[in-house]
């Protein structure tokens, strides 16, 4: 008899939902998504209609279904704790979007809740488990570049006021680029290089107005009240350091989203916010910079790749990727580089994690175990 399959709830149908019930319900063997809730009842019938999935419901009726393993929160920022806790006190694994709080304090709650109550937190993005970034681990983890000294990231760009239906939220307290965009960024840094000791930065905010320019609220002044420009610099545990970048306030720029440094070579790492995209080495041995294929599965659009593989490691016991630690250490740094520019000092990390275990190579489709 098979064995029965993992089964989500999905709190939240906006934009993001779609490719979350299209990889559940299309590419992963083993979770299915049975139920769907939204503050909009008329956006979840919609989804569920478009995905198939069986049950719509109200958030609180769906944290409470004794059929649902797996809550997945893919609400606003504003509400992803809420949400967690919810989950967490009906005795659930809950698995969120991106940024796991918008506070330290916040994290730290979830983190403690979920270890009290004997239940699984995950937390996006899952990108750093996609075919890129896994092809840039494992040749970090084989020494290709030797030891990694140094890091660069870059996230540029002009915000969201242009195309977003609802940017409002992008210039308060929890969003700007660093809460937003940082979690792909720092994510995938940790993974490659390992977590972080100390940050400090420079922060600003150049257009303290935004004019939307989407419907439908085109027209309307979005008052800015959080940094939409952030320049930081990372002291990592193994002795690397970093500089990172994240901005709302420029329209164009010709920058690398992240290259690793080593003792023996430099490695171009692809886009963080996605799953494949190209791998550059370069070694003193070499003529020129190499590029590298891919080495593993999962390189087109898998978001809920990080859902998956917790529902996997639940069944096997052993630890999930796109873990509540991995998230909080996250958010401790993100929320650190906001402290050091308002203090003018370094700021120590208190948080620590271990860098996830990479994905084996030669996965079939649809799994994450060999």
């Amino acid at each position: 008899m098979a064995e029965r399959k993992t089964r989500l709830g999905i709190v939240g149908c906006g934009n993001i939902s779609g490719i979350y019930m299209q990889n559940a319900q299309q590419l992963f063997e083993a979770i299915e998504v049975v139920a769907c809730a939204d503050i909009i009842p008329e956006r979840s019938a919609a989804r569920a209609e478009e995905f198939g999935v069986p049950r719509v419901c109200t958030a609180e009726e769906l944290v409470a279904d004794p059929d649902v393993d797996i809550v997945v929160n893919l609400t606003t920022p504003a509400t992803h704790v809420p949400v967690q806790m919810a989950a967490i006190d009906a005795g659930k694994h809950v698995y969120t979007e991106k940024p796991q709080a918008t506070t330290r304090e916040d994290g730290a709650r979830v983190v403690a809740a979920a270890r009290e109550a004997g239940v699984r937190v995950g937390c996006a993005p899952d990108t750093f488990l996609g075919a890129g970034i896994q092809t840039c681990r494992k040749l970090i983890d084989e020494g290709r570049i030797g030891r990694p000294v140094a890091a660069i990231a870059f996230m540029m760009n002009h915000g969201h006021e242009s195309w977003h239906p609802d940017p409002d939220f992008y210039y308060q307290p929890g969003g700007g680029p660093m809460f937003d965009m940082g979690p792909y960024y720092l994510t995938a840094l940790v993974n490659l290089i390992g977590p972080v000791r100390r940050v400090t930065s420079s922060t600003q905010i150049s257009f303290p107005e935004r004019t939307i320019g989407s419907e439908p609220h085109r027209g309307e002044i979005i008052r800015v009240n959080t940094p939409t420009h952030i320049a930081g610099s990372i002291d990592f545990e193994c002795g690397a350091v970093g500089t990172i970048i994240t901005s709302f306030d420029v329209y164009a720029a010709r920058v690398p989203r992240i290259q690793v440094f080593g003792s023996e070579g430099t490695l171009t790492v692809p886009d963080p916010n996605g799953f494949g995209g190209p791998v550059g080495l370069w070694r003193p041995d070499a003529e020129d910079w190499q590029d590298v294929p891919l080495t593993h599965t999962y390189d087109e659009n898998s978001r809920g790749l990080g859902v998956a593989d917790m529902a996997a490691a639940i069944r096997s016991g052993r630890a999930h990727r796109a873990n509540g630690d991995l998230a909080f250490h996250v958010l401790d740094v993100m929320q650190a580089f906001l402290e050091a520019s308002e203090t003018g000092r370094h700021v120590e990390i208190e948080s620590t994690c271990e860098r996830p275990a990479p994905l084996p190579t030669g996965l079939r489709p649809g799994t994450l175990d060999d």
